[in-house]
């Protein structure tokens, strides 16, 4: 039984529940990819699909638009598949249980990936249709843009005619995006060594945080719970002796993480009690209007001998997290209120001889993306560490000389008697590497209002899928 099939644009929200039915988080995309290329062969329409599994589909122009310019409309298929704690869903093999609530589409304990569902649904929709006028449409479809726009990067776009390209990565409606942050991916490594020990197995849980977009929400100031565990573990590592046995928080990089775990190996639990509960004070203070539902709580798991815990390294890993910068570093001196430079521990694991902690990396300055990968580097090193560089991607550098955005300009104020916002984002996305495969292409992004995405908070406004739909259909009769 269809939950979204009452809702208008029919045919739009009909493709979306589709993908949702399919899984299809980062690295976990040859279904959604092959379901594409399934799609494109029912219709006859012209595909491609390469090693990495991005599908490009080309449909031509409508009668009467044979001499307009073409255009590619682009959109990412994988998703940030995060869940709630206790939550059976397998977000591998399972797809999401969706909900309508008043305007909002989400899912059920999970995040709902219209970040970028929507885009494809879009496309999709106009593929589909006999009935929408269009110059010839070059429907591209990229993978893996969330652990570091690898598909963009590899895609091969000879086959396109276009030089001018929808972007459908947008969150905000009304506002086109017109330059973005370049970034990258940056894993810090450090050696550990562990031996027999006795004690209590005690578990530090910090949770409770509203996380979010670490390029469209870093500025809000809200917990990173894997730098908040380094600090603990520096914090109360002053009157506790504890030693380290595992630590595991965040989903992906560029997700700000929400919860973090760490067991530890204590002799005096009462005293690590304590200290708990002193710094989930100190949190609940310092982040009362920012996370207020912020948490630090211990859980005894066992008492007994311990061959697998962290000795004196235990106190150089919470060092070094605490240590690494995280957050916003530095704001525009150009846009008023866009960050220009940052980074987020989105990611911490333990193996057993290892810490691995990963960052996602921005900024609209390139030297200064460099930069603090260079200060990742130095730091790691400092500690007897190492680290490696992955996903570097071009930023997006405003188009003075724009006739698409021009034109969208005009048809939107003549729809909705208003100017849209004209912005760059400190969010990376993909229009960096494809300037970097067609130096003249006129790009635009835009889409339908969402929140809390990269979380299993986020929702997408019926209202506003519809009127972006309306807007692009606009925009291929007219621009």
């Amino acid at each position: 039984m269809s939950i979204l099939g009452h809702l208008e644009p029919t045919n739009v929200f009909h493709y979306f529940e589709e993908i949702c039915g399919i899984p299809h988080g980062s690295g976990n995309i040859d279904k959604i990819s092959d379901y594409l290329v399934d799609f494109a062969k029912e219709r006859n329409l012209e595909y491609y699909q390469d090693d990495i599994k991005n599908v490009i589909i080309i449909k031509e122009a409508t009668a009467g638009y044979e001499g307009k310019e073409p255009i590619m409309l682009q959109g990412h298929m994988d998703m940030v598949a995060v869940k709630k704690p206790g939550s059976p869903i397998d977000m591998k093999t399972e797809g999401l249980e969706l909900m309508v609530e008043g305007d909002f589409v989400y899912a059920k304990d999970t995040s709902l990936g219209g970040d970028d569902g929507i885009a494809v649904a879009y496309e999709l929709a106009l593929l589909d249709a006999d009935n929408i006028s269009h110059p010839r449409i070059e429907c591209i479809f990229t993978v893996d843009e969330e652990v570091g726009l690898n598909g963009a990067a590899a895609i091969d776009l000879s086959v396109c005619k276009a030089k001018r390209m929808l972007n459908l990565d947008s969150e905000e409606e009304g506002i086109f995006l017109t330059g973005c942050a370049g970034g990258m991916r940056v894993d810090c490594n450090l050696p550990l060594k562990r031996e027999m020990k006795d004690g209590a197995l005690c578990e530090v849980h910090i949770g409770g945080l509203t996380g979010g977009h670490s390029g469209a929400e870093i500025h809000k100031g809200r917990a990173n719970s894997n730098t908040l565990m380094g600090r603990f573990l520096v914090h109360a590592g002053k009157k506790v002796s504890m030693n380290l046995v595992a630590m595991e928080g965040g989903l992906a990089d560029n997700a700000i993480p929400r919860e973090t775990k760490m067991q530890v190996v204590v002799s005096d639990v009462e005293a690590l009690n304590a200290e708990v509960i002193a710094f989930d004070k100190i949190l609940k203070t310092e982040y009362a209007t920012k996370d207020s539902g912020i948490f630090a709580k211990v859980t005894v798991k066992e008492v007994g001998a311990f061959e697998a815990v962290v000795t004196e390294d235990t106190k150089k890993a919470g060092n070094l997290i605490f240590l690494l910068p995280g957050g916003v570093q530095a704001m525009s001196g150009d846009v008023e209120g866009l960050v220009e430079t940052s980074l987020n521990l989105g990611q911490l694991s333990m193996e057993r001889e290892q810490l691995n902690l990963g960052f996602s990396v921005r900024s609209s300055i390139e030297s200064a993306k460099y930069m603090l990968e260079e200060k990742l580097y130095a730091l790691t090193e400092s500690y007897g560490g190492s680290c490696k560089t992955a996903g570097d991607y071009p930023g997006w550098a405003y188009r003075v000389d724009s006739p698409l955005r021009d034109s969208m300009k005009e048809i939107y104020i003549e729809m909705f008697g208003a100017e849209p916002k004209i912005e760059a984002i400190h969010a990376g996305l993909e229009c960096g590497f494809f300037l970097g495969k067609i130096p003249e292409l006129d790009c635009v992004s835009i889409g339908p209002d969402m929140k809390d995405i990269h979380t299993t908070e986020e929702m997408m406004s019926i209202s506003s899928v519809k009127r972006v739909w309306e807007f692009i259909l606009k925009i291929l009769a007219e621009a």
